[in-house]
C-alpha cells in the first residue's frame, strides 16, 4: 500500500506542469489529429466563417431598429435588412451544422485511434509493469482519462476557438461603434485574464486529483466483482460497498472544491463585467441624448459587450477542461512511453529442452528478497520432471521465467541449446503450451475459449481437441454445444469442467512444452480421474513440468527438482529421493501421507 501511495504522489507531482510541458501535452494530443488535418482545416475554415457572421448580427439588428425609430431613405430597406437577417441565420446553422458534425467524426476517429493505441501498448507490456499495477486503475486510464480527452476534442477546443473569435471581434465592433464605450470594458480584460491563469492553475490540480480518485474507486469495483464469489462467502458486501463509497466520496469532495472554485470565478465575472456592461449603459444613454450615438448604436454595442461578456465567462469552464484534460494525457502519455515486450519476428521454430544455468532472479516489486538464487537444472526433450517444495520456494517463479515473463538478474536459460535471449520471444512461447491450476476462461463460447490456442483450428480440431480432453460428454449435454457462453472468468461451468476446457486449449496448440501446475485438486473423485486421463494424453511426446502439490501424482516422473527457499535443494527420481530419510522430499511426504519412509512408497 505504501508503494502505491508514493507512487500516486509520484504522478501528482508529474501533472503540476510548466507552460512547456502544457504545449507538450496539447502538442501530443494534436499529434493524433494529423491523419485528419484537410478535413480538419475545413472545418476549421467553416467555423470561422461561421462564428464571423454571427458577430454581424448584432449589428444588423441595431440597423433594424435604426430603420424602424429614425427611416433613413439612404440605408438599407426594411425588407432588405430582414433578408440578410435571415440569410445570416439561415448560412450560420448550415455552417454551424457541418462544423460539428465534421469535427465529431474527425473527434471520435481520433479517440478511437488513441484508444487503439493505448489498449496495444497496455496489452503488449511485460509482466513486471503488470505487477505493479490493478487492473482497475489501468481500466480507468482507458475509460475516464479517454472520455475527458474526447469531450476535449469534440467540444472543448471547438468552443475555445468560437469564443476566442467572438471576444476579438466583439471588442473590435464595439470599438468602430465608439471607442468610449469600449474603454469601459477593456478596463476589466486584464484582471479577468489574471484571475482565470490562477483560477485554472488551481482547478488542473483539483482536477488531476478527481481522476486519481476516480481511478481508485474503479480499483475497488475491478476487484470486489472479480472476486464477487469471496465477498458473498465472507458476507462482506457491506465491507465492499464502504470500500467504494469512500473512494468515491474522496472524488466527491475534490470535485465540489473545484466546481466552487469554478463557481467562484463565474461570479466573479458575472460582477465585474456586467457591472461595467450596466455602466456602459448608463453611459451610453447619456452618449444617445446627446446625440453622440444612436439607439441602435447602443443595442448593438450592449449585443456586443454581451457577447464579449459571454465569452469571457465560458473561458473559465473551458480552460478548466482543458486543464483536467492535460493532466489525463500525462498518463495517458506515460503508459504509451512504457517500454513493451521485444516479442520480436515469429521464424516458426520449436523447442523442446530446457537448461537453466545459474538462475537469480527477484521481482521488480521486491528487489530486496530473492525469489531465487543459482538455481541450476536441465529437463531434456520428451522428459517428465516435477518441481516440487514448500509454498513460495520458487517453483511457480522458475514457471514463469521459462516462459519468459520475466528476466533473470543473473545467469541463462537455454532452449535447445540456444540462449534465449538471442531466440525470439514469440517463438519460446508458442513452444510451451500450460494448464495453470487457477483456470480463467473468455467470456466468450467454449468453442472461442479451446480455439484460443489456435485461432485459426477447424471445428472439426476443436471438438477432436475437446474429446481428448474428455470435455464432450458435458459439452454435448448443453443445448448449444459448443456455442454454449461460459460467462465472465468461466462462472457457468464447473472447475473440472473449466479445466478441461482448458486441457483442450493446452491439445490444440500443441506446445513441445508443457507446464502443468497441478489442476486435480479439490475435484471429485471420478472429475479427477476424468482429469488424470485426460492429461495422460497430453504429455504424450513431450516435454513436461509438473507443479506437484500432490506428490502423488508424480512418481512416474523422470526427474523431481526440490526447491527450498528460492534453491534447487535436491534433485533425483522418486524412489531415489525417498531412499535418503533425512531429505526434504521425504520430510514432504510424511507430512503429506504420514506414512512416506523409506521403501513405504505404495502410499504415495
Amino acid at each position: 500500500m505504501s508503494n502505491r501511495r508514493s507512487q500516486r504522489r509520484s504522478d501528482d507531482e508529474k501533472v503540476k506542469l510548466s507552460s512547456e510541458e502544457s504545449k507538450e501535452q496539447l502538442r501530443f494530443l494534436l499529434g493524433f489529429l494529423k491523419p485528419h488535418r484537410l478535413r480538419l482545416a475545413l472545418a476549421l475554415t467553416v467555423l470561422i466563417i461561421s462564428t464571423g457572421l454571427t458577430i454581424l448580427f448584432p449589428a444588423l439588428i441595431g440597423q433594424l431598429i435604426d430603420y424602424v425609430l429614425h427611416p433613413q431613405p439612404d440605408s438599407f430597406s426594411l425588407p432588405v435588412i430582414g433578408a440578410m437577417v435571415f440569410g445570416l441565420l439561415l448560412v450560420q446553422s448550415v455552417t454551424r451544422y457541418f462544423t460539428s458534425t465534421t469535427l465529431v467524426t474527425v473527434s471520435e476517429n481520433t479517440l478511437a485511434s488513441l484508444r487503439q493505441s493505448l489498449y496495444s501498448r497496455i496489452i503488449s507490456l511485460p509482466m513486471s509493469f503488470f505487477a505493479e499495477r490493478r487492473v482497475g486503475e489501468l481500466a480507468s486510464r482507458l475509460t475516464s482519462d479517454l472520455a475527458l480527452i474526447q469531450e476535449t476534442f469534440t467540444f472543448t477546443f471547438l468552443e475555445l476557438l468560437r469564443q476566442s473569435i467572438v471576444l476579438i471581434g466583439g471588442i473590435a465592433f464595439i470599438a468602430v461603434v465608439n471607442i468610449q464605450l469600449t474603454s469601459v470594458i477593456l478596463l476589466v480584460l486584464p484582471a479577468i485574464v489574471v484571475v482565470a491563469v490562477l483560477f485554472g492553475r488551481i482547478i488542473r490540480r483539483y482536477s488531476t486529483q478527481t481522476q486519481d480518485a476516480l481511478a481508485d474507486a474503479a480499483v475497488v469495483l475491478e476487484e470486489s466483482l472479480q472476486a464477487i464469489t469471496s465477498v458473498k462467502s465472507y458476507v462482506n458486501e457491506s465491507y465492499e460497498v464502504q470500500r467504494y463509497t469512500s473512494s468515491i466520496r474522496r472524488g466527491i469532495a475534490i470535485a465540489i472544491k473545484s466546481a466552487k472554485l469554478r463557481s467562484a470565478f463565474v461570479s466573479f465575472i458575472i460582477f465585474v463585467l456586467f457591472g461595467g456592461i450596466a455602466a456602459m449603459v448608463w453611459y451610453g444613454g447619456n452618449l444617445v441624448r446627446e446625440g453622440v450615438i444612436t439607439i441602435g448604436d447602443l443595442i448593438s454595442f450592449a449585443m456586443y459587450a454581451m457577447f464579449v461578456g459571454g465569452a469571457l465567462g465560458s473561458f473559465a469552464e473551458l480552460f478548466g477542461q482543458v486543464q483536467r484534460t492535460l493532466g489525463a494525457s500525462v498518463r495517458v502519455q506515460q503508459l504509451l512511453r512504457e517500454l513493451p515486450e521485444e516479442v520480436g519476428e515469429t521464424s516458426g521454430a520449436l523447442y523442446s529442452s530446457i537448461d537453466v544455468q545459474n538462475i537469480s532472479f527477484s521481482y521488480p516489486g521486491r528487489k530486496d528478497i530473492r525469489a531465487l538464487h543459482d538455481v541450476s537444472l536441465s529437463i531434456a526433450a520428451g522428459q517428465r520432471v516435477a518441481f516440487v517444495g514448500e509454498s513460495g520456494a520458487g517453483k511457480s517463479t522458475m514457471a514463469a521465467l521459462i516462459q519468459q515473463f520475466y528476466q533473470p538478474d543473473t545467469g541463462t536459460i537455454l532452449f535447445d541449446g540456444q540462449n534465449a535471449r538471442t531466440i525470439g520471444m514469440g517463438d519460446i512461447r508458442r513452444s510451451v503450451g500450460i494448464v495453470p491450476q487457477d483456470i480463467v476462461l473468455f467470456g466468450g463460447t467454449i468453442a472461442e475459449n479451446i480455439r484460443y490456442g489456435k485461432l485459426d483450428a477447424t471445428d472439426g480440431e476443436v471438438r477432436q481437441a475437446a474429446e481428448l480432453a474428455n470435455a464432450t460428454e458435458f459439452i454435448d449435454s448443453f443445448p448449444e454445444r459448443f456455442a454454449t457462453v461460459v460467462g465472465e472468468r468461466g462462472v457457468k461451468l464447473s472447475g473440472g469442467q473449466r479445466q478441461r476446457i482448458a486441457i483442450a486449449r493446452a491439445i490444440l496448440k500443441n506446445a513441445p512444452i508443457l507446464i502443468l501446475d497441478e489442476a486435480t485438486s479439490s475435484l471429485d473423485s471420478q472429475t479427477e480421474h476424468l482429469i488424470q486421463e485426460a492429461m495422460e494424453r497430453l504429455v504424450q511426446n513431450r516435454t513436461t513440468i509438473i507443479i506437484a502439490h500432490r506428490l502423488s501424482t508424480i512418481r512416474s516422473c523422470d526427474n523431481i527438482f526440490v526447491f527450498s527457499k528460492g534453491k534447487v535443494a535436491e534433485t533425483g527420481s522418486h524412489s531415489e529421493l525417498l531412499a535418503d530419510p533425512d531429505s526434504i522430499y521425504t520430510r514432504l511426504c510424511a507430512l503429506q501421507f504420514g506414512t512416506a519412509m523409506p521403501g513405504e512408497t505404495h502410499n504415495v
